[in-house]
């Protein structure tokens, strides 16, 4: 088996820790189960040998994996509605959410790399969306 090792940043990591912990959680085939968890195992040990782990950082990372459990809910409704091709008020708001939610998930990513003095940093470039 082939993998590659990258840089990230420490907002990233901890982001795909969540969403891996999430997955974990929510999927049930034993197959993709299996493959989600040596992935958790790689990250988790990164994270735990990196010296940032000691950063207090409970509160963003609880926050992150909560952003990331709402994005999987709004995802499946999305889903739902797509599949019974139900495109009301509903639909309209649930794709709203996604970037709302998104850009709440960028914040605490940013926050953890700010606390962490992360060199790499994730940075976006929407308009801004709010009504003045």
């Amino acid at each position: 088996m082939v993998s590659i090792k990258i840089e990230l940043s420490i907002g990233e990591l901890l982001d795909k820790i969540s969403i891996l912990q999430i997955k974990a959680e929510r999927i049930d085939d034993p197959s993709k189960v299996k493959n989600i968890n040596k992935e958790l195992d790689v990250l988790m040990s990164l994270w735990n040998d990196s010296p940032y782990s000691d950063t207090n950082l409970s509160s963003e990372i609880n926050e992150l994996k909560n952003i990331n459990e709402a994005l999987w809910d709004i995802e499946d409704k999305i889903r739902d509605k797509e599949r019974n091709q139900v495109f009301d008020k509903d639909f309209i708001e649930l794709a709203r959410s996604v970037y709302f939610t998104n850009d709440k998930r960028a914040e605490i990513k940013r926050i953890i790399n700010g606390k962490t003095g992360s060199e790499l940093i994730e940075e976006k470039s929407y308009s801004d969306y709010s009504t003045k």
